[in-house]
């Protein structure tokens, strides 16, 4: 997504989600862009800080949530929280407050999306190519045979993690592994959010590897301008979003993801096939207040799909926008909120 003022409204489709009242401006008229490094991507905060905010601080304490983040639930770091349970053997490990908190999260969108958003795809994430491993070895076949792909499905599934709530204890059955990487960056979008609120910078965006939330408006009394990313061969029209107290998230099929024989595998898996979604859906935007449900959401409807995904989203109040790749070009779903939120001038 693209940071920044929409370059002429009347060639774009804006988006205006609904605000209660007009927000208040932050004091001053300075405007600071801070950046840095996370999760293999980059992460990017525009804020306006309060008089007497020291900058360096406000960049360390940033980095310090997100440094946080990857400690507790980066797979591609051995000593995180994440990798010590995925190469636990059998048993019951206790976890800290902040892992359970997520995974607990994590289950109950589980349980709401029928495994449409699992945390226990672990397996299935590396045999595919898409975790620490990487892509299998180029001198053997990039597609798991069905009897691996049916190994790591035995060990997947979120209906097989059991949590024991009395000292914040997961039962590890043997070769299960944990990924959140479906949630992880919201969820550090969310962070990284709060605490710049606690630092007194009220008025900010944040983005990590596409995942954005704004909160206020700039001195000018702008909001937080976005564009709406796009597959890059989309003949759809540009879209451009207010930020202003809400996230946004987008899924691709377009973003991680290899080829093989004439076909793309998306990096979004299908907890009850094992394989990567094939569905036709290219891309799948949700705007919610909680980064990481945005997060969560959007990877949802994709393994859904666009007619499943639109109704559930429907039927959630969300404001969602899925692209179905279709012979005939590319098709458009939109909830009624998502709809709602259309400036009809723009």
């Amino acid at each position: 997504m693209t940071i920044g003022e929409p370059e002429d409204r009347a060639s774009n489709r804006v988006l205006i989600p609904p605000m209660t009242g007009a927000p208040q401006r932050p004091p001053g008229d300075i405007v600071w862009s801070l950046t840095g490094e996370t999760m293999g991507t980059e992460w990017f905060v525009r804020a306006a800080p309060p008089p007497n905010t020291n900058r360096a601080e406000v960049a360390a304490a940033v980095q310090a949530e997100l440094d946080a983040v990857v400690g507790l639930f980066s797979p591609w770091v051995r000593s995180s929280e994440i990798s010590r349970f995925n190469t636990a053997p059998a048993g019951l490990w206790a976890v800290s407050a902040e892992f359970w908190s997520l995974v607990d999260q994590s289950m109950d969108l589980a349980d709401e999306t029928n495994g449409a958003v699992d945390p226990t795809l672990g397996a299935l994430v590396d045999l595919w190519g898409f975790g620490p491993p990487g892509l299998r070895p180029e001198t053997g076949p990039l597609i798991p045979t069905d009897e691996e792909i049916a190994a790591a499905m035995a060990v997947s599934g979120w209906h097989k993690l059991r949590m024991h709530r009395d000292g914040r204890g997961l039962m590890q059955m043997g070769g299960m592994k944990l990924d959140l990487s479906g949630i992880a960056k919201g969820h550090a979008v969310d962070r990284v959010s709060e605490r710049l609120t606690a630092l007194g910078l009220t008025s900010h965006l944040v983005e990590i590897g596409g995942e954005l939330k704004g909160r206020g408006v700039k001195p000018d009394g702008q909001p937080w301008w976005v564009e709406i990313e796009r597959s890059p061969d989309s003949d759809l029209p540009k879209t451009v979003a207010a930020l202003v107290d809400i996230a946004v998230a987008t899924s691709g099929d377009y973003r991680r993801a290899f080829e093989a024989d004439g076909k793309l595998y998306p990096h979004s898996l299908d907890g009850w096939t094992g394989r990567p979604v094939d569905n036709g859906v290219t891309s799948v935007t949700v705007f919610h207040e909680s980064a990481m449900k945005a997060d969560a959401y959007a990877t949802a409807l994709t393994v859904m799909g666009a007619a499943e995904g639109a109704d559930y989203a429907a039927a959630m109040g969300l404001a969602a926008h899925i692209v179905e790749r279709t012979p005939e070009g590319p098709v458009e779903r939109m909830t009624t909120a998502f709809a709602a939120m259309m400036d009809e001038e723009g």
